[in-house]
């Protein structure tokens, strides 16, 4: 028997419990436990102390289950030190070590004393002395392990008594069993991290002895101490590879599976899982193979899926082996083989083995009722082990060979899987067994070398000669028969964006999260995590977007091998931080001409409750932030005003100079709901000034009319926000201080004719807390950022070289335009002090039941209860039709009618009965006669009556049962109401009484999921410390039924409990919003926005029902959810092709939470279940990732979804709340020359009636469309669009074009054009020196021929027109003449060199040549 053999039976543990298990907290933990000495044994005067020895047993231990699991772990013999007469001592001394991730209290380690004597024949008899309960776990998650030097008491018996089943609670032994007086053992337990580096070689819940041998771990022999596992040291691991598997089974393949299938269909008729004519068959078959140590899985076995071939000798020469072919091949024509190779990481040990097992899985037809329907059949799959071996490569001393051949089993020996193995009835022989054939190699070149894997039983741990250790270390993770790459993880997720400060950026090689990020000035770590969020282009098509340059490795795959190779890249989108305004450093400020000018536009003033101008503040000082302050202001009622003033352009590449000419703004502040303003028009100043202004003057902005004239009110657009104890609940004041505290509003800027996004600002709020003065104010200058990106002209050819990395392109943020914006903040008195309805009436989180008596004692309700429910209860009667509209529509007289309209037709035949008697009296003449049609419609009118009171009588005493059990259910039922808020956990108690004189296990049900029951004692200790809730917890309340999982409560007669439970939902609803510029609602003088609140979850009725064990209701619950909006900290905006799933990585700079160690874990939730949102967990400190993939929809829609972020570990209020826009566009792939006019077309639809649409891009110098004015777009119709591309630098980017409704100022249609243009031939080259002071530039000529032989006309072109214009831009000259040309260089403020391209073009804008000219700016 092989060493593995021989570990692997002397190293089998029980498992934990099934229930425990789920109840983990997630991450195993290392313990030491040190047993010092035992003291004050007392020793009986017929044994003798010198002879006597004694022994500890260690076993874990679960109370809540009763259940001793892993394995019982004995010290050494030890013998007896003290005097006669006396209490006697042990002293142990020993260490024990294991790791469990069962950190629960009700996970203990029961300790037994034996004593070990020796009987006359020489064996050892051991008896059993005493034992004790050590309690590992407090249950409390701060400190779960019970750390430091204890005293354990031992109890009289053995641990068997531990099982008895009155024995319910072990810590009530003391009741049941005597204790050892005087008898104690000494022992300190501590967690021991070092045990982590050798989990995957140590099973959990396995106690050890540090002079144990644990495969992979150097042995205690070779070090200093005889304790290896106080600071263990694994062994030198190596990887090898496995090619050329095939399994060959005897006598064939096909008979082998013939028979087995047999087996299964009998089978499957027997038990009645499948029917007569539907067979079972063979869905998969499957190899695993995993590294085993005798211990357990040092890591997770690959999954393998193998391909049946026939012609075994002719697949054996495809796939290279050199296995001669024996007797077995000869008689077996097939097998089953892999593709690839399996790839493994080794230790050199003798009890390290590579085990297989070979599965098939199985797939069989269901059978509903016994029958099977003629329609599709649903099939179960189902999976068998068929045979397994396991091959101890280090058990022979030469080694390992290059070629194995390995017997697989199928005898009931117990497996690592520790599952059943088919096996056959007839004997096999030895030239008739199932067998594994391989090609094993373990060096770095691929090769097998036998010899330095030679391994002697004594030397496993002190190899003479180990492999390279300078492989590739990384753990591979499982595949279906394909061969890992040394190479990492490499495709890409996500398109990169900019840093904090804005800088131009390339990431071609490194990671762009070297550099530090700035933070935020707050008066919180915390406002780090409130930033600015910013717009990101994609990157789709043919353009590669890598972050880090591929690493070749030495040693490349053979290119015959067909497998691709993955990329090293890391997926990393980052948000913007925010820089509120002037930013140091910042090289843009507005003069004091243009802002004295811009003020004296006439902006209304921002004055307080007494018209006094309000305090101005410098946004450049720290804010004191004094919460006390804020809490005794006497004005309790704050007005945030937000004052649009001017937009500043700033001269954009491929747009003209007036743009933008009217703008909008998005934002969202605090719960309000979103705001969407009207459109404003940028006024410039040279037009209402007498100066001039200059390029970069602040342009005021003024309302635009509908009808597009400009309104006559004040400039600018003002916005005001009443916040006051009535729209505020209780307790909100201070999270709405805190909220400007560290918060910072993010504003979109649009452009309102081509309804394009121009940029977002962020400003900070903090200026806006008064701290005790009436109002405040103060202007800011915000930067409008936007994210671009540009590729390397060169990029094709990198892109096309064999064996080069893959060109990045380059991300950086540009900066739009100067927002003027004035924010305020007047302080008032609180206009009604009455309440406000919609405020919650109770800030308590205990829920008493009703004052009268739980449940239904005796099934009476007393007197008392129904006097109460009767007034509670007390409504005006109404008719039945009213109340049922289905009992109306049976009725068939008039009582169907009710309401208003049965009192007007009262009324009406009451006054044609009088207009009948006055025509009576007026013709008394006429004799009387009678109106037999009367009579018998007036009897028709009685059979009809008589008929609907029969109807109404069995309604009543249909519905009388339901209602006397809902009015009984009334009187057990207590609501309660919450104000829910996304992402937001709220928790109460419930007090629940047991109102009879038995005992009662309370089965807790609820149809909801978003409202669950708190039955871990840590969750519910976090959220009592949260809301201060001083009410007594319990451990281990609660019982989960094995199947349902439904909690249940065990109550004593007359007993009451508090019941903790937790609603949070983060579902909320998403609608795909329009990119128009709906206006808010706004008149000349400034307006309050509404308070109305956008509920984006749904207000429902929960009721939890407690059952007894009469399955009839002891209590209601019932829980009303109000929804209340959420505050959104973050906006994110993608763009993507439609109908494509969009794939993000948001990257959170480190330690960006308020956590003073950094440990909190990061866990993220997307309010849209079809968007995958997940993170992963780092080490502290690390940078957190969170992951995206959005599925895609049609164009122009857009998906809008929540984000929420937790950085505590139970998930009670999110840390951040991000809102994501994704813009689903049609893409088109464009390319072109650079400086050359090329035209393309696009098929535009119309929509169901028809419009006034126009065209706009987002780069109209160098796209142009045709038609370029206003024209009509025919319902259903399709419109051909042509566009005109001119690029004027090499390169890849990306153009949008929007088609715009002018009448609703509604999106039609969007496009995102991905352009690739490349660079021209040049044919000449020139240079020039250009001063940089003085401010008069340079002109220059430079000549060109004609090289045809008739006149031509040209045009000249240059992709620098804000450095380079021309005398003139078209000239024509005869055929080879001669022409100046006529250049004038721009001044430049800074030295440098700049390259201008210059483009000769003919009439059609075709490019004939091109100059560069490389001005030197001195």
């Amino acid at each position: 028997m092989s060493e593995w053999r021989s570990a692997f039976q002397r190293n089998r543990v029980i498992p934990p419990h099934s229930q425990t298990a789920r109840q983990a907290p997630g991450s195993a933990q290392g313990l030491q436990l040190l047993f010092k000495h035992l003291d004050g044994l007392h020793v009986t005067q017929s044994e003798s102390p010198p002879s006597l020895q004694y022994q500890l047993r260690v076993t874990l231990f679960d109370s809540g289950h009763q259940h001793f699991f892993g394995r019982t772990w004995k010290s050494g013999s030890h013998s007896v030190s003290g005097s006669p007469g006396q209490s006697y001592r042990v002293l142990f001394n020993e260490v024990v070590y294991f790791h469990t991730s069962l950190c629960l209290s009700s996970v203990m380690a029961v300790v037994e004393l034996v004593s070990l004597s020796t009987r006359a024949d020489g064996t050892q008899e051991a008896v059993g002395s005493g034992f004790g309960l050590l309690q590992l776990f407090t249950g409390h998650a701060e400190s779960s392990v019970s750390q430091g030097e204890d005293r354990l008491n031992l109890f009289h018996g053995t641990p068997r008594a531990l099982l008895h089943p009155t024995l319910k609670d072990p810590l009530q032994l003391n009741a049941m069993l005597s204790v050892m007086e005087g008898t104690q053992l000494i022992y300190s337990i501590q967690p021991h991290l070092a045990l982590t580096t050798i989990m995957h070689l140590l099973p959990p819940n396995v106690l050890v002895s540090g002079h144990e041998k644990i495969p992979g771990v150097v042995s205690p022999t070779d070090t200093d101490t005889a304790d290896a596992l106080r600071k263990p040291r694994l062994l030198k691991s190596f990887s090898c590879v496995l090619e050329g598997l095939r399994v060959t089974l005897f006598p064939s393949v096909e008979v082998f599976e013939s028979d087995l299938l047999q087996l299964l269909n009998r089978d499957c008729q027997n038990t009645n899982r499948g029917a007569e004519g539907r067979s079972v068959v063979v869905q998969e078959r499957r190899l695993l193979v995993g590294v085993h140590n005798g211990w357990g899985w040092v890591e997770k076995p690959q999954v393998l899926v193998l391909e049946r071939d026939s012609g075994g000798t002719e697949a054996a020469k495809a796939r290279g082996s050199s296995f001669r072919q024996t007797s077995t091949d000869k008689l077996s024509s097939d097998g089953l083989s892999l593709r690839g190779g399996v790839q493994l990481k080794l230790m050199r040990d003798v009890d390290f083995s590579i085990v297989f097992q070979l599965q098939y899985v199985f797939s069989c037809p269901l059978a509903v009722d016994g029958q099977l329907t003629s329609t599709a059949v649903p099939r179960a799959a189902f999976m068998q082990c068929v045979r397994w071996c396991a091959w101890s490569l280090f058990w022979d001393p030469e080694g390992p060979g290059e070629n194995v051949c390995l017997n697989l089993q199928g005898d009931s020996f117990p497996n690592p899987w520790a599952v059943m193995v088919y096996t056959t009835s007839t004997q096999q022989t030895n030239s008739g067994k199932c067998v594994i054939k391989l090609k094993f190699s373990s060096s770095a070149e691929g090769v097998s070398s036998s010899a330095a894997l030679k391994v002697s039983h004594q030397e496993t741990s002190a190899p003479k000669k180990l492999l390279s250790a300078s492989q590739d270390e990384r753990i591979f993770e499982s595949t279906a028969s394909v061969l890992q790459s040394s190479r990492g993880p490499a495709l890409s997720l996500s398109q990169l964006v900019a840093t904090s400060r804005y800088p131009t950026m390339s990431h071609t090689t490194g990671s762009p999260w070297q550099q530090q990020l700035p933070s935020l000035l707050s008066p919180s770590p915390m406002a780090s995590a409130h930033q600015l969020s910013h717009v990101e282009r994609p990157v789709v098509g043919s353009i590669a977007h890598l972050e880090l340059s591929v690493q070749e490795r030495v040693g490349d795959r053979s290119e015959e091998e067909d497998e691709m190779q993955e990329l090293t890249f890391t997926p990393v989108h980052a948000p913007v931080i925010t820089l509120g305004t002037n930013a140091a450093g910042s090289s843009r400020s507005t003069s004091r001409r243009s802002l004295a000018q811009l003020f004296s536009a006439g902006f209304p003033q921002i004055l307080d409750h007494q018209n006094q101008v309000a305090e101005v503040l410098d946004p450049s000082e720290p804010v004191n932030f004094n919460p006390q302050r804020e809490e005794a202001d006497s004005l309790q009622t704050n007005t945030l005003i937000l004052q649009f003033l001017a937009f500043t352009r700033v001269p954009q590449s491929g747009v003209n100079s007036d743009w933008p000419s009217s703008v909008h703004f998005t934002f969202q502040l605090y719960r309000f709901p979103p705001v969407t303003t009207q459109r404003l028009k940028l006024l410039d100043q040279e037009k209402t000034s007498k100066f001039k202004g200059s390029s970069d003057s602040p342009c005021v902005l003024s309302l635009l009319n509908k009808d597009g004239t400009l309104s006559s009110g004040f400039p600018g657009l003002q916005l005001q926000y009443r916040v006051d104890p009535q729209f505020l609940k209780p307790g909100e004041r201070g999270w709405f201080l805190r909220y400007l505290a560290l918060h910072s509003l993010q504003i979109d800027v649009w452009d309102s004719d081509s309804l394009m996004l121009i940029g977002s600002a962020a400003v900070e709020l903090k200026h806006m807390l008064r701290q005790g003065r009436p109002a405040v104010q103060v202007s800011h200058e915000l930067e409008v950022i936007t994210t671009e990106y540009m590729q390397d002209a060169s990029f094709t050819s990198r892109h096309d070289s064999k064996h080069s990395a893959t060109s990045a392109i380059s991300v950086y943020t540009t900066v739009k335009g100067i927002l003027h914006l004035r924010l305020g903040n007047i302080g008032g008195s609180v206009w009604n002090t009455q309440s406000s309805p919609a405020v919650p009436p109770s800030f308590s989180h205990v829920l008493q039941p009703n004052d009268g008596p739980q449940g239904l004692a005796e099934g009476r309700v007393s007197a008392l209860t129904l006097l109460q429910l009767n007034a509670s209860n007390a409504r005006r009667a109404r008719r039945l039709p009213e109340i049922n509209s289905e009992l109306a529509r049976l009725l068939q007289s008039s009582m169907r009618e009710v309401g208003g309209a049965e009192e007007k037709e009262v009324r009406q035949r009451k006054i044609d009965r009088m207009a009948a008697v006055r025509q009576h009296e007026e013709q008394k003449d006429e004799p009387p006669f009678q109106d037999y049609t009367n009579v018998t419609s007036h009897r028709a009118d009685r059979v009809q009556h008589s008929r609907d009171l029969r109807v109404i009588e069995a309604y009543r005493e249909r519905c009388k049962t339901q209602e006397i059990t809902n009015m009984l259910s009334q009187a057990i039922t207590t609501k309660h109401t919450l104000y829910a808020t996304l992402g937001t956990a709220e928790f109460f108690e419930f007090v629940l009484k047991n109102p009879f004189n038995v005992p009662q296990t309370v089965t807790i049900e609820c149809d909801d999921p978003e409202l669950s029951v708190l039955v871990k004692s840590e969750e519910w200790r976090y959220f009592k410390e949260l809301t201060k809730t001083l009410t007594p917890l319990e451990e281990e309340m609660f019982h989960l039924k094995e199947k349902t999982l439904t909690p249940q409560v065990y109550l004593r007669p007359k007993e009451s409990v508090h019941v903790p439970f937790k609603y949070q939902t983060f579902v909320c609803g998403h609608s795909f919003p329009l990119q128009d510029s709906k206006s808010l609602k706004i008149s000349r003088s400034p307006q309050m926005a509404q308070k109305h609140l956008s509920n984006t979850i749904q207000a429902k009725s929960i009721k939890v029902l407690f059952r007894g064990e009469d399955r009839k209701p002891l209590a209601i619950c019932q829980v009303d959810v109000e929804p209340t909006p959420h505050v959104v900290d973050q906006t994110f905006r993608f763009y993507q092709p439609e109908l494509t799933f969009l794939k993000k990585a948001i990257r959170l700079p480190a330690a960006w939470d308020d956590t003073a160690d950094g440990s909190a874990s990061l866990h993220v939730h997307c309010s849209d279940p079809n968007v995958i949102c997940h993170t992963t967990n780092l080490t502290p400190g690390e940078p957190q990732d969170i992951y995206l993939k959005v599925p895609g929809s049609p164009s122009p829609q857009i998906r809008k979804f929540f984000i929420t972020i937790f950085t505590d570990p139970w998930l009670a209020s999110p840390a951040q709340i991000w809102q994501v826009y994704v813009h689903y566009l049609q893409r088109m792939d464009l390319s072109c020359v650079c400086g050359a006019l090329s035209w393309h077309s696009l098929l535009l639809r119309g929509t169901q009636a028809i419009r006034r649409v126009k065209c706009y891009t987002s780069h109209p110098l160098e796209l142009q469309v045709d038609p370029a004015e206003v024209f009509a777009l025919p319902a259903q119709g399709v419109q051909d669009v042509r566009v005109g591309l001119r690029a004027l630098r090499a390169g890849s980017r990306f153009f949008y074009l929007n088609v715009v409704d002018v009448d609703t100022r509604q999106l039609v249609d969007s496009w995102l054009l991905c352009i690739t243009c490349r660079q021209p031939v040049i044919s000449k080259a020139f240079e020039i020196s250009v001063p940089v002071e003085g401010g008069k530039g340079s002109n220059k000529k430079i000549s060109f021929t004609n090289p045809y032989s008739s006149s031509r006309v040209f045009n000249l072109r240059t992709d620098r027109p804000d450095l380079l214009h021309f005398k003139e831009e078209q000239f024509q000259i005869g055929g080879g003449e001669l022409y100046t040309i006529g250049l004038r260089f721009a001044p430049s403020q800074n030295p440098g060199m700049e390259e201008i391209l210059i483009f000769i073009n003919d009439k059609q804008d075709k490019n004939e040549d091109t100059y560069c000219v490389r001005v030197q700016y001195r």
